[in-house]
């Protein structure tokens, strides 16, 4: 493993190195996540990933900062509304942590363009908005092996399981409805929920590479953030799914 930056680098870390030790962190450091989507959920977790030391990022995300993006996306900020949001959230990460390598894409994630992406990836977070890039990234996932932590929000709802293709079920064994009703840029958000939801798929993320903890594979976890009640429930692979099934076409 490759050896931490003398002291800069264990001060910058040590309170959670007392959790994670010395090799959990060093895997951090050695680890690619790609992050889908980098609004209020995806920027959060990005933050955090950045901030615990990920060796590198991958982020995609197309488009420029708009006045409703700032109730919750805190990588953005007023002084840049026009400007490309990609270019931002790097200059806001690169600040927060300059030892993480970023690549970011302004792009939305399709087949084939984000399948490199995916590959180099030890794990991939999907916080996109719409359910046609989220299908797009688990069949990604699927193809290529690559573990993905799926988290989506809802006013104030959360939800978030772990996908380890070829044992747990797949984004589409769980919605096979390829066209559901979804309005993808009008449905309601509270930045603190998003916030909360991006904190989650972190620290997921954070447990599968470092082995601290239990991850959330095969479990799908809800959330209300309005009264905080919460249940998990363990889901099944669908042997008939279109996407991770016997037969399907990934």
């Amino acid at each position: 493993m490759e050896p931490l930056a003398g002291g800069l680098e264990l001060d910058r870390y040590a309170r959670q190195l007392k959790l994670l030790g010395e090799e959990g962190q060093r895997a951090l450091k050695e680890a690619t996540v790609m992050v889908a989507g980098i609004g209020g959920l995806g920027g959060t977790a990005a933050l955090y990933l950045a901030a615990a030391g990920v060796g590198r990022l991958i982020l995609a995300h197309e488009g420029v900062i708009v006045p409703p993006d700032l109730n919750r996306q805190i990588l953005m900020d007023t002084e840049h509304l026009g400007m490309e949001r990609m270019s931002t959230a790097i200059a806001q990460l690169k600040r927060l942590n300059p030892h993480v390598e970023i690549e970011g894409h302004n792009a939305r994630i399709e087949i084939p363009l984000a399948r490199p992406w995916v590959q180099d990836a030890d794990i991939v977070i999907d916080a996109r908005y719409d359910f046609p890039e989220r299908y797009a990234l688990n069949r990604l996932c699927v193809d290529t092996g690559t573990p993905m932590v799926e988290a989506a929000m809802y006013g104030f709802e959360i939800s978030l399981t772990t996908v380890i293709p070829g044992v747990t079920p797949c984004l589409e064994c769980l919605y096979p409805d390829v066209a559901p009703q979804w309005e993808p840029l009008g449905f309601p958000v509270l930045g603190a929920t998003s916030g909360i939801a991006g904190c989650l798929a972190a620290l997921e993320a954070v447990k599968w590479i470092t082995g601290v903890g239990t991850t959330y594979a095969g479990v799908m976890h809800r959330f209300s953030s309005l009264d905080f009640a919460c249940y998990s429930v363990h889901i099944s692979r669908n042997p008939k799914c279109a996407c991770c099934g016997e037969g399907g076409t990934p």
